[in-house]
């Protein structure tokens, strides 16, 4: 079993940065893909970022690409979502998941463990 906490999130002005921190304990860390979702009020859950279980894969929503950037440090048991250049389309709560595969996927339902979010709010 897996635990997953978020923190980093908060209040930021459009074209500000905010980095999203990640810490797992429980299961076998290294050897787990990890991801950060997204929800904004009245929308459904959606993928923001994943990255592989050695760090040398990362994959991105389409919205995100080159604003975004994920990192992971398995000696610490972290992962890491630096936010750039951020917009108030970017508000939304943001969860880390975990999934026990060493195959990256992009599909809420594939993540077995997810984190109680932490809110991202973007003013304009």
């Amino acid at each position: 079993q897996v635990q997953l906490v978020e923190s980093g999130g908060g209040l930021v002005q459009a074209g500000g940065s905010l980095r999203l921190s990640c810490v797992a304990s429980g299961g076998t860390f290294s050897k787990t893909t990890m991801g950060w979702f997204r929800q904004a009020p009245g929308k459904e859950r959606e993928f923001v970022s994943a990255i592989n279980w050695t760090g040398g894969r990362t994959y991105y929503a389409d919205s995100v690409k080159g604003r975004f950037t994920i990192s992971r440090d398995n000696a610490k048991n972290m992962v890491y979502l630096q936010m750039n250049s951020l917009k108030p389309e970017d508000t939304a709560v943001y969860y880390c998941a975990a999934r026990g595969s060493l195959v990256v996927v992009t599909l809420v339902p594939e993540y077995e463990y997810w984190g109680q979010g932490t809110q991202v709010t973007v003013s304009s």
